[in-house]
């Protein structure tokens, strides 16, 4: 069975939104530790990308560098997030999660994870591979070398 890539496209353009939409309302309704979905995307994107830059955080969570520089001053007042200067270029600024903002993110992942299985959960099992492996396919497709913008 060959599927057009333009009906592949469409797909994605319709289901991704709808799986967003799912994951912001249950953060909202279990207020999560309090934290919004682009606050939680900041934490987990320095997580796993330590030392990072504003504008490369600002860039992965599609926000203007003043707009990730309240998110990030806000992570910070809550003690969730530290800003450290770059030792080789004193007018750029890293950006660290704290042990304490690890933790609160590994709680909000459980919870949302959670979520994501329940969801899943009437799913048989041969279903729930196929989209494993289309998000394993997805991931390859969009995957952005950390410091590269597309």
């Amino acid at each position: 069975m060959t599927t057009d890539r333009k009906k592949s496209a469409r797909t994605l353009l319709e289901v991704v939104p709808l799986i967003m939409q799912g994951i912001r309302s249950e953060m909202r309704n279990r207020r999560l530790l309090d934290l919004t979905v682009p606050q939680f995307r900041t934490l987990a994107f320095v997580n796993r990308n330590e030392g990072s830059s504003l504008w490369e955080v600002a860039n992965h969570v599609g926000l203007t560098p003043p707009s990730m520089s309240r998110i990030v001053d806000g992570l910070i007042a809550r003690g969730l997030m530290v800003r450290k200067d770059d030792p080789d270029d004193r007018r750029r600024v890293r950006l660290t999660v704290t042990n304490r903002g690890q933790a609160i993110l590994e709680t909000v992942t459980l919870g949302t994870l959670s979520y994501l299985a329940d969801k899943l959960g009437d799913l048989d099992a041969d279903k729930r591979a196929a989209i494993d492996t289309a998000m394993e396919a997805l991931r390859t497709v969009f995957a952005i070398p950390h410091g590269e913008e597309r």
